[in-house]
């Protein structure tokens, strides 16, 4: 638990660190190159959840937030020995949780920043948080996938010895 208590902070303090600089040293819609048309740090205002859907439902946002970390902690790391990649996951996921989180408590929105575009296609601009979100849940799939088939090889392994 203290592992994942680290890694989640960790996260949440970058994650902060990061919108605090972009805030300071970018004005609201501009944009800085970094690589060509590929990269840019775009300052913008996210009222909404990923893609900007369901922009304006603040509260929905930040309940849904909370009921995720319930169900996190309750259903998922309660109780459990984790193993280490499960605590990296669970880490990442519950830092960018709580990066989005913040921001949409204090602010009454998210600020996104990393702009990409890959073969002319314009992507949406998100921030560090939601690549935490991302990665985390990621590794946690891939933990639950090994698990899966750790416990299919037992039982075909357990049906070939009787």
């Amino acid at each position: 638990m203290k592992k994942i208590i680290g890694i989640s902070f960790a996260c949440f303090f970058l994650d902060q660190l990061i919108k605090y600089v972009i805030n300071e040293v970018i004005s609201l819609e501009k944009s800085i190159a970094v690589i060509g048309d590929f990269f840019h740090l775009t300052y913008v205002r996210n009222y909404g959840a990923a893609f900007n859907i369901l922009s304006g439902n603040r509260i929905f946002l930040i309940s849904i937030a909370c009921i995720t970390l319930f169900i996190i902690y309750y259903f998922l790391m309660k109780d459990r020995v984790n193993s280490t990649l499960e605590q990296v996951g669970y880490g990442l996921f519950i830092g960018g949780i709580l990066g989005n989180l913040w921001d949409r408590l204090i602010h009454g929105y998210v600020i996104d920043y990393l702009d990409f575009e890959i073969f002319q296609i314009h992507m949406p601009i998100f921030n560090y948080a939601d690549v935490c979100i991302c990665i985390g849940v990621f590794l946690c799939v891939i933990t639950l996938l090994r698990e899966e088939i750790g416990w299919k090889n037992s039982q075909s392994k357990k049906k070939l010895e009787d």
